[in-house]
């Protein structure tokens, strides 16, 4: 999302400059009229040159307003913006000299700016109209005869050597504004885009470094009151004629599931820091896996589905911090419905797909775009499992998506290259 605002924002930007490029040849072409028709007339026609302007001043301001609207700027409107400065600089010229006119050049400006901003063909379309535009007015057009070339003599200007090399030069530099200028400017944009990449993963990383050392520290500091509450409750379930029995076994259990949880943390980081993952089936990783999870909500309802496909389930060695990213997604379904979280798992050749669906109210548009670690929409969460998870997938080649289902609810759907079990140890 943010690179479109990006995009929008540069052509916005790109259109601003283009009505003040505008301004300036308007404002140019005024004065140059005032002075030959007034103080040195040369013969012009002036009332229809002044029209021409006139429209064109009211197109200048039209596009102006333009860029200041948040609607998106397409390349094909900009491109038409870049037309109708060749179509309305044709029409000038032709009223005042045609080819032998000494600005004739200005037909490179809309060229360059085509091969800067916008992609080849669309530079390319522009450049052949305003070749074929400067051919046109090499053959007709009316005649000045104080800026002809050949005025002294009795040709006429198609016939003038001056105008044909004048247009053999327009149409080379055209040609090498169209295809090396606009190369160097797609090098250069993908080399902008490169660096706002590596620029967004570094963020992402600073992100996840501060979390994971919050995370360390946490983990430290839990240690202490889960002995304390430990040793009560087995102190409670000792006392005789206990009327919480049940609830205390329990609560028992949950505090094992928080000491194996925070063991599991320690193994975790002892196993990213040595890269020594352990290879598994795919049915006993994610068998482990929903295990662990139904384990941590005992009281949910969950129907999970291995869908078989004619391909063989691959051999996994995954990242441990995949394993935990799988446990975000399931754990808010499940804070999200509790009653009722499907989770199907198939694979093909090249991708694991596991689909987990819920019948809870969604997911807000800020929490699935990612745009901050911090977006949740319970109110004793953190906000820190879509960030967390989205993160982790893209890291290691793999996805999250979310589709509203038909019926209710929100379908999470996780993919994971097959090929990660082999190289899930490399980070990028």
């Amino acid at each position: 999302m943010l690179e479109n605002v990006n995009l929008q924002s540069t052509a916005q930007q790109n259109l601003y400059r283009l009505s003040l490029i505008r301004g300036v040849a308007l404002l140019g072409q005024f004065i140059g009229l005032a002075y030959f028709s007034v103080l040195d007339p040369i013969g012009l026609p002036v009332a229809a040159i002044g029209l021409i302007l006139a429209v064109y001043g009211s197109i200048t301001a039209a596009t102006f307003q333009r860029s200041r609207m948040d609607i998106p700027i397409t390349d094909r409107e900009f491109s038409i913006h870049l037309l109708v400065d060749i179509v309305f600089f044709s029409m000038l010229l032709f009223l005042s000299g045609g080819a032998s006119n000494p600005f004739i050049s200005y037909f490179l400006i809309p060229i360059s700016i085509a091969a800067i901003t916008l992609s080849r063909s669309h530079t390319a379309v522009i450049a052949l109209v305003a070749l074929a535009a400067y051919s046109l007015l090499v053959f007709h057009s009316l005649p000045l005869e104080a800026i002809a070339p050949s005025h002294h003599h009795s040709e006429m200007p198609e016939n003038n050597l001056h105008v044909l090399g004048m247009w053999a030069n327009f149409a080379v530099s055209a040609a090498i504004i169209t295809y090396f200028i606009s190369q160097m400017a797609s090098t250069l944009k993908l080399h902008q885009q490169r660096i706002a990449e590596q620029r967004e993963a570094q963020l992402r990383d600073d992100q996840l470094l501060a979390v994971g050392t919050l995370a360390a520290g946490t983990a430290h500091e839990l240690g202490t009151p889960l002995n304390t509450m430990q040793l009560t409750v087995d102190e409670m379930l000792t006392l005789p004629d206990c009327q919480s029995q049940d609830d205390l076994v329990l609560l028992r259990q949950q505090i094992d599931q928080c000491r194996t949880t925070l063991k599991q943390l320690r193994t975790t980081a002892e196993q990213s820091a040595s890269r020594d993952f352990p290879e598994q089936s795919l049915h006993g990783y994610f068998n482990s896996l929903f295990e662990r999870w139904q384990l941590m909500r005992p009281a949910l309802k969950a129907e999970i589905h291995y869908k078989e496909t004619e391909v063989s389930a691959p051999q996994v060695k995954f990242h441990p911090s995949i394993a935990q990213s799988i446990l975000n997604l399931l754990n808010n379904a499940a804070d999200a419905s509790p009653e009722a979280v499907t989770v199907e798992l198939s694979w093909s050749q090249h991708w694991i797909e596991i689909a987990i669906g819920d019948r809870g109210p969604g997911i807000s548009p800020e929490a699935i775009d990612g745009e901050t670690a911090f977006s949740s929409n319970k109110a004793d969460g953190l906000g820190l499992g879509l960030f967390l998870s989205q993160t982790v997938m893209a890291r290691y080649g793999g996805s999250v998506n979310y589709q509203d289902q038909i019926d209710g609810g929100t379908l999470t759907i996780l993919k994971l290259p097959t090929a990660i079990s082999h190289s899930i140890g490399t980070d990028r």
